[in-house]
């Protein structure tokens, strides 16, 4: 079906993303493509796409495949059935069907005489059917534009299809349907997703790293737990390594005091020998030789086992090396922070947005996922429970408290300012110099980092320069409200923020599709929103 082989790809500026790596994908395979934030995953599906050009290497695919991006913002001009590629055929169907007897519309329309049929039924499948064909993309959501692509594959039925991050803005009962129709279809995938419970529908897992394609022959616990065994093999090799350079350092001490005590008893009989100067400066210099032929030895192998020691900790995962620190909120647990009163509420350009008036009491300590479909509002709950909006029917109590909001973009952080510069605006117990560079390094944020300015960073490097703004503020916000946090993340960043969450011991509201996410978080009560 797809065979990668020798693929190398550089940036524009010349920076090298990959090289050499070879994969092969076989019929009715359904990959999982995975890696850290900026390894390169969406770039080697646009290089099989044919959307790129390798520096060198060959990609060889029997079939075209039918690529869905993750972004889709460069289709927003385009109307629906545009996106789907059947405006052509639409437009040649309804003049044949007005009496036009042109040849150019019957061989346009290729004998797809249920071409609208099947883009309806496409639609509907994925409950978007209210949708038009004639509507522009810019007028949907991110969810309605995703399915809008999805609809394609059931339209035309490809045998390959590459998918990056498809879940990533669909609600739950979006991603079911999504998870069932990757289950279901015959075609092969390549999908890249941080989705872990996509990831245990998929296999193999492959793991993008600069210079190979690694495979796992199973889903994602398969992959986890392999990665466990790597990384418990790991450690054993740094102990040993550790214990080996202990004993070539103590072995070099004690050959070293050896050579030093034979020296100086040898130095002790050429005196009472009265041997010629000659001879006695001769055998100095052999003896110095001999010294520095020694030490010469034992440090070309400390310095051998000090790289190899280097290497091994370089492999260590970046998690093990954070500390998150938070301390615990000024509120007592069990105090009311929001309590709302049948409330309801209205855009000016529509009805009631609840389907029946909420009733909600938050209390500190609590950790609530606001759940509900696309458009059911989770949002602007969330803008009425800080205080920002209003609601149009009822009443509300909302307690003075401090609370940080963070969206899925980490909109907190201040892209006008450089990283270094970012951090010490949460510096508000005066913490020196060093002391916040300290805390930057240890959000793996080294010293060539602390210049670059916060618009480049990757989501993942968003959310751990955000977690060490909050470390370094050194006062936990009495509530924490996540929108969509592990959206724009790669599993790694997902762990790093699970382990920084689950540290933190203040109240916590989340909006997640994540259902694993909302598990380790250890979410104890879900709100329901019905439109």
């Amino acid at each position: 079906m797809l065979t990668i082989q020798n693929l190398s790809y550089s940036h524009p500026n010349k920076n090298t993303l990959f090289t050499n790596l070879s994969m092969t994908v076989n019929h009715s395979d359904k990959i999982a493509l995975i890696g850290n934030n900026g390894v390169g995953k969406s770039t080697l599906l646009k290089l099989i796409a044919k959307e790129l050009e390798p520096d060198d290497g060959q990609i060889s695919s029997e079939t075209k495949p039918y690529y869905i991006p993750q972004i889709f913002g460069q289709f927003n001009d385009l109307t629906i059935a545009q996106a789907l590629q059947v405006e052509t055929k639409l437009n040649a169907l309804h003049e044949i069907l007005n009496g036009s007897v042109d040849e150019k519309n019957y061989s346009l329309l290729n004998d797809d005489w249920t071409i609208e049929e099947k883009c309806q039924e496409a639609l509907s499948y994925w409950d978007i059917s209210d949708l038009s064909l004639s509507q522009k993309l810019s007028e949907l959501s991110g969810g309605q534009k995703t399915k809008v692509f999805l609809a394609g594959i059931f339209i035309h039925q490809p045998s390959f299809v590459l998918l990056d991050e498809p879940s990533n803005h669909l609600d739950k009962s979006s991603r079911d349907l999504l998870y069932d129709f990757i289950q279901t279809s015959r075609a092969t995938f390549i999908i890249v997703s941080h989705d872990r419970e996509l990831l245990q529908l998929l296999n193999p897992i492959c793991e993008l790293n600069r210079n190979e394609i690694k495979v796992y022959g199973g889903n994602y616990e398969f992959y986890k737990e392999q990665k466990e065994i790597e990384q418990n093999a790991l450690s054993q090799d740094i102990q040993s390594k550790e214990k080996a350079l202990r004993k070539a350092k103590e072995k070099e001490r004690k050959t070293i005091e050896r050579q030093q005590k034979l020296d100086v008893r040898a130095k002790k009989n050429l005196g009472k020998a009265g041997l010629p100067k000659i001879v006695s400066d001769a055998w100095k210099n052999n003896a110095e030789r001999s010294s520095a032929k020694i030490a010469g030895v034992h440090s070309d192998k400390i310095n051998g086992i000090k790289e190899e020691l280097q290497d091994l900790r370089l492999s260590v995962s970046d998690i093990e090396q954070m500390k998150f620190e938070f301390d615990s909120s000024n509120l007592h647990k069990g105090k009311n922070l929001f309590i709302a009163e049948n409330i309801n509420f209205a855009y000016r350009t529509g009805g009631l947005l609840w389907e029946k008036p909420l009733n909600i009491q938050i209390v500190s300590g609590e950790r609530i996922a606001i759940n509900g479909k696309n458009g059911s509002g989770k949002t602007t709950l969330i803008q009425i429970i800080l205080g920002k909006l209003k609601p149009t029917e009822g009443k509300i109590f909302i307690a003075e408290s401090h609370s940080v909001y963070i969206d899925q973009d980490y909109s907190l952080i201040n892209n006008h300012l450089q990283i270094y510069e970012q951090a010490q605006e949460f510096n508000q117990t005066g913490l020196q110099e060093h002391e916040v560079k300290i805390r930057l390094d240890r959000f793996l944020f080294s010293k060539d980092d602390w210049d670059k300015p916060c618009h480049i960073l990757s989501g993942g490097e968003r959310m751990r320069l955000m977690l060490c703004c909050l470390n370094i503020a050194n006062q936990s916000p009495d509530i924490i409200i996540l929108d969509e946090p592990t959206n724009n993340l790669d599993l790694q960043n997902i762990e790093i923020l699970t382990n920084a969450i689950n540290e933190y011991e203040g109240t916590l509201i989340v909006i997640s599709h994540d259902k694993t996410f909302l598990q380790e978080i250890n979410i104890e009560r879900t709100i329901e929103l019905m439109k």
